[in-house]
């Protein structure tokens, strides 16, 4: 079992940035990748950002790419998105799934952040 705790969410203002944590607890060896995905009101799930457990290389969505950074710290099994020039599409509640290496889904999820952002 993963446990993922998010953090980090709140109010932004359009052009701010915001930072926001997901730490990863438990059989954290079998992780292959974690990935931020958002929802908003109305709207379907969509992916934000992945990155590889153990080489940390990340992937984008077009909608954030460039604004968005993310990192993992490895001495805290957290990863982290870095949000830039937010804007009030980006407007969601933001969740960190995890990916063990003996699945090709997402299949630990946190709780979720709320971040909104006002124009």
């Amino acid at each position: 079992q993963v446990q993922l705790v998010e953090s980090g969410g709140g109010l932004a203002q359009a052009g701010d940035s915001k930072r926001l944590s997901c730490a990863a607890s438990g059989r954290t060896f079998n992780i292959a990748a974690i990935a931020w995905f958002r929802q908003a009101p109305g709207k379907d799930r969509e992916f934000v950002a992945t990155i590889n457990w153990r080489t940390s290389k990340p992937d984008y969505a077009d909608s954030v790419k460039g604004r968005f950074t993310v990192s993992r710290d490895n001495a805290k099994n957290t990863v982290l998105l870095q949000m830039t020039s937010l804007k009030p599409e980006d407007t969601a509640v933001y969740y960190c799934a995890a990916r063990p290496e003996t699945s090709s889904s997402f299949g630990y999820w946190g709780q979720g952040t709320q971040v909104t952002v006002s124009s």
